[in-house]
């Protein structure tokens, strides 16, 4: 159900508000906005509205109809193997998807946020600066590093926001919660297998929703940002990490040197540093462990 509209809160439009990260913004932002909840079908209370943005005209009524002052981007394939296998599919929505949504913003005077990837980087670096030359190693890296270079051309107002791995766990089943996930293959008693050579810096839903609101409140914010823990770790060390929060048996963690056949290539490290973030937002750089306990403990 819509909420009542407050006259003096900025409407915010979330563009794939279906996931946990959607989720996220939507709880945090309900007292300070007017929210309009969008995604691809409308499949229960966490949609209002029905977007397709490989569309250009539906995203033109859409937005025109309900006027919001703020559109968060978050609509994507982000299963890096998937955009492998469907190339044609991952250019349409994580491509022209940002651009038909860009174009809009940029007629009606939106201001627009979205949401990118360390996975712009090959990885052959520790520790990435906004200024740093992006080089995509996959088809999904591509279409996002594609997608930053259109959005910014143009509309060079808007917020990108590059992330290297979210973590959460969500108030309902079916989301994109690697934490869920995990937590669900320990209960069934399965192993997880964990790399060893990929690190990423995490960052938990919540601190990345509440970035979010605070770079909409700053007018200065533009251009792209990069966020996340003041650490990086491997992923099988962030997975040590949340099975001891969990009390899960250290014999379920297991390290994966090399990765399966047929994934799609990742870069080794995607450690965003965040000191950009900095002139824009109040709340601090978490580290690592508080992130880990942070993403158990707050519920998207």
């Amino acid at each position: 159900m819509r909420q009542i509209l407050q006259a003096d809160h900025p409407r915010l439009l979330i563009l794939g508000a279906r996931g946990f990260l959607g989720s996220a913004i939507s709880s945090l932002a309900a007292s300070s906005h007017n929210l309009l909840r969008a995604d691809r079908s409308r499949t229960g209370p966490e949609t209002d509205l029905v977007v397709d943005i490989t569309d250009q005209h539906q995203v033109e009524i859409v937005l025109r109809d309900q006027r919001p002052d703020q559109v968060l981007l978050l609509s994507a394939i982000s299963d890096i193997d998937r955009c492998e296998r469907e190339p044609e599919q991952a250019i349409a929505i994580n491509l022209h998807g940002p651009e038909h949504v860009a174009n809009t913003c940029a007629q009606m005077g939106a201001r627009l946020l979205f949401t990118s990837t360390g996975a712009v980087f090959d990885g052959k670096k520790i520790g990435y600066r906004e200024s740093d030359p992006v080089s995509p190693l996959s088809v999904y890296a591509k279409t996002k590093a594609d997608a930053e270079q259109a959005i910014l051309a143009i509309m060079p107002t808007a917020i990108v926001v590059r992330v290297s791995l979210v973590l959460g766990r969500a108030a309902r089943a079916g989301t994109n919660s690697l934490v869920d996930s995990l937590i669900r293959r320990w209960s069934a008693g399965e192993v997880v297998r964990a790399a060893t050579h990929e690190f990423r810096n995490p960052i938990d839903a919540l601190t990345l929703s509440t970035w979010f609101l605070e770079l909409f409140a700053n007018p200065n914010a533009a251009g792209i940002l990069h966020t996340g823990a003041s650490e990086a770790a491997s992923r099988y060390q962030i997975a040590s990490a949340l099975a001891t929060q969990l009390g899960i048996p250290p014999a379920l963690v297991a390290p994966e040197d090399q990765p399966p056949p047929g994934r799609a290539p990742r870069g080794a490290h995607q450690h965003l540093l965040s000191t950009r973030l900095q002139q824009f937002c109040n709340t601090p750089i978490p580290d690592f462990q508080a992130v880990i306990q942070r993403s158990l403990h707050e519920f998207a």
